[in-house]
């Protein structure tokens, strides 16, 4: 609810600045509010199917925030499992909603045509799940991992891939904004296309919320897979130029002829390698254990990065479809986290020897070889002597004191000494 706040308030803002009647206004609200969720709007015959990706992630995180609150590490299955029915099922009786008012607004605005259900279904009931999912894990996961047939390094799995990929994202992030500070001319131009402050400012507020899609084709382009707008492609190898839109976000992107140093924009790709596998060597396993934990954390950032390139992706008008070659991506991040990630555990020590299994309490050592080696030279406390010293042959023996009168001798016998 309070999004969907957010969301009227904006595009209220928006209709009184751009001095518009309020006819339509609960269908611009409703389709704002798919669009948050990666559902695509068609006006006049036009879709825009790549939307920013800042939205969603920020509705994720209040998913998550929110699931997290509402679970505690000792709820019950039962609440856990109500408090994931109350993340879903609120967002998608809105989609319904959203749909009907939309299918109600097109017979008055008959450029705003109806999404589709399916559709707009799915995109809400996933950016919610994955939301709800993450703040629950954060509670009860190590208990529902505890409980499950599960290996227990799955968890370290997890943090390791969540590791990559924000390493991924935040040196992609770095990149974009060494770029904008070398095109900065190209920036200006992109801005001259409106005389107002009003339009300055609403291009620098689209900028901020296409920034998460930069970065992910940044991302991509680091890894060895390429980023196309149209038909202008990038890559780490070539570029092809074609026809952007005239937003300055975009100005970071290279131009044609390319430069050697973007090459090294694959560096980028093995740094978040090396902070995968320091994930994984935090702690030591076996050979085959310590190759699946590090296999899984590759897989798991690779379909996380896919999911970002599958939101930031889509049809832009006449430009044509919008975003990353999918395939190579994951095949890139998958490349870069196990390989470099491996090298990183061998060398971080994150492999051990498999110990031996210890013997029955009680039981001697193998072979009847003492544990020690130093025990070889150790006495036995008790063990008589090996050679007692032989008494002098011709020495006479001392006669013993006679004992007094009335006692016996010192052996407790009668006989008197000789």
């Amino acid at each position: 609810m309070v999004a969907l706040g957010i969301v009227a308030a904006v595009t209220l803002l928006q209709l009184l600045i751009a001095n518009s009647d309020m006819t339509g206004a609960l269908g611009a609200i409703a389709s704002m509010w798919l669009a948050v969720h990666q559902v695509p709007i068609s006006i006049g015959g036009r879709e825009l199917g790549v939307l920013p990706l800042l939205p969603v992630l920020l509705m994720v995180w209040a998913t998550a925030r929110s699931s997290a609150r509402a679970t505690s590490p000792t709820s019950s299955w039962l609440v856990v499992r109500w408090v994931i029915a109350s993340a879903l099922g609120g967002p998608l009786l809105l989609a319904a909603v959203a749909l009907a008012v939309i299918h109600d607004a097109s017979t008055v605005i008959t450029e705003l045509q109806t999404p589709s259900a399916l559709r707009a279904f799915v995109s809400v009931l996933a950016v919610h799940a994955i939301g709800a999912a993450i703040g629950v894990w954060s509670r009860v996961g190590r208990r529902a991992l505890a409980a499950s047939p599960l290996p227990d390094w799955l968890g370290d799995s997890l943090r390791a891939a969540t590791a990559g990929v924000l390493a991924l994202l935040g040196l992609s992030g770095l990149v974009t904004a060494g770029s904008l500070v070398v095109h900065w001319a190209t920036m200006q131009e992109l801005y001259g296309i409106t005389d107002s402050i009003f339009g300055q400012f609403s291009l620098t507020v689209l900028s901020v919320l296409y920034a998460p899609n930069v970065i992910v084709g940044t991302s991509a382009v680091a890894v060895g897979s390429s980023a196309h707008l149209g038909f202008a492609t990038f890559s780490s190898f070539t570029v092809f130029g074609g026809d952007i839109p005239a937003l300055p976000i975009l100005a970071a992107a290279p131009t044609p002829p390319l430069g050697p140093v973007w090459v090294a924009l694959l560096i980028v790709g093995a740094s978040s390698g090396v902070a995968v596998g320091q994930q994984c060597a935090r702690h030591a396993l076996p050979l085959l254990p310590a190759m699946a934990k590090l296999l899984v954390a590759s897989v798991v950032g690779a379909v996380a990065m896919s999911l970002l390139a599958y939101g930031g992706s889509g049809r832009l008008g006449n430009f044509g479809h919008v975003g990353v070659d999918q395939g190579a991506l994951f095949v890139g991040v998958s490349f870069w986290f196990a390989v470099v990630g491996w090298a990183t555990v061998v060398m971080a020590g994150g492999i051990r020897r498999r110990s031996r299994r210890p013997a029955p309490v009680g039981a001697p050592p193998v072979g009847g070889e003492p544990a020690d080696a130093l025990e070889l030279f150790d006495e036995p406390e008790n063990a008589p002597d090996a050679e007692p010293e032989a008494a002098p042959e011709n020495e006479p023996e001392a006669a013993p004191e006679a004992a007094p009168d009335g006692e016996d001798g010192e052996d407790g016998s009668d006989t008197p000494p000789a």
